[in-house]
């Protein structure tokens, strides 16, 4: 298959499994794999990160609003050096301190991430049952009393801390925030909103740390055709995931992304062991 088609369809794999909570990760890492695309770029963890630059895109066309009246916010709790009992000045607050540790994490493991779970594929599934796990627990006894204007603190410490394991491929960034979220008493589309709202500045932060690897890479016209395409179509089926599931989760629960996950995981292990 052509490469820049490759590109595309990976691009929207990345799209709709980076915001739906069934791990973006880990279809990139296995579903090249299991179809024979064998292509190194395409397969690379660069490319991977190149796409998820993809989906900031889809972020900050559907949170703009929202991203300049939080950074407004944020200015204005420097200024004055107070939160002035503000929810957006501390949900500004909140934000900031939810993405440290997954940063941290990142930095720190970046090469084992991006290479281990690639030589050990059956390690996937494994951790996609157990967010699927997790996400079902969350689901069933999370209490969704609270909107995205009451987060606070302790939450937003809880939650970051919860999004560091989502480095591992098949947690799912998405499903694990958005469970420690309702574990923590927001709403589902509340969770999924504050989890998005995260979302910026950890895939930002890791789009410009992976760019370094870009700089010295000696891209060929097919390749930098290749990371376009794959990037356009990520942003676009990332907007259309967003925009869905933020409607789905206001009247349903997380049951179907529970058993999405669970059928997944199985198709997977089963296909690897055959191979």
């Amino acid at each position: 298959m052509d490469p820049i088609l490759q590109a595309v369809i990976i691009g929207a794999i990345q799209g709709l499994t980076e915001f739906l909570p069934i791990s973006s990760s880990a279809h990139l890492i296995t579903v090249p794999q299991l179809l024979g695309w064998d292509d190194p770029f395409l397969n690379s963890a660069t490319f991977d990160v190149m796409l998820h630059a993809g989906t900031l895109v889809a972020l900050l066309v559907f949170f703009w609003r929202d991203v300049v009246r939080l950074l407004g916010a944020a200015w204005a709790a420097l200024r004055e050096r107070s939160l002035a009992g503000d929810p957006d000045r501390r949900l500004a607050l909140c934000l900031l301190i939810s993405i440290i540790p997954a940063g941290l994490l990142g930095v720190a493991f970046e090469s084992f991430f991006d290479t281990w779970f690639r030589e050990n594929l059956l390690s996937i599934p494994l951790v996609m049952v157990l967010g699927a796990l997790f996400l079902w627990v969350a689901d069933r006894f999370g209490r969704g009393e609270r909107d995205l204007d009451r987060v606070d603190v302790p939450d937003a410490v809880v939650i970051g801390v919860a999004q560091a394991f989502a480095l591992f491929p098949g947690a799912s960034r998405s499903g694990v925030t958005i469970a420690t979220g309702l574990l923590r008493g927001l709403r589902r589309d509340a969770a999924a909103r504050f989890a998005f709202l995260m979302g910026i500045p950890v895939i930002g932060g890791a789009t410009v740390w992976k760019l370094r690897h870009l700089a010295g890479a000696g891209l060929d016209g097919d390749q930098l055709g290749a990371l376009l395409a794959g990037m356009a179509s990520s942003a676009l089926f990332g907007l259309l995931a967003i925009r869905v599931l933020l409607r789905y989760l206001r009247s349903h629960d997380l049951g179907v992304f529970v058993a999405y996950r669970l059928v997944f995981a199985a198709v997977v292990a089963v296909l690897l062991v055959i191979r």
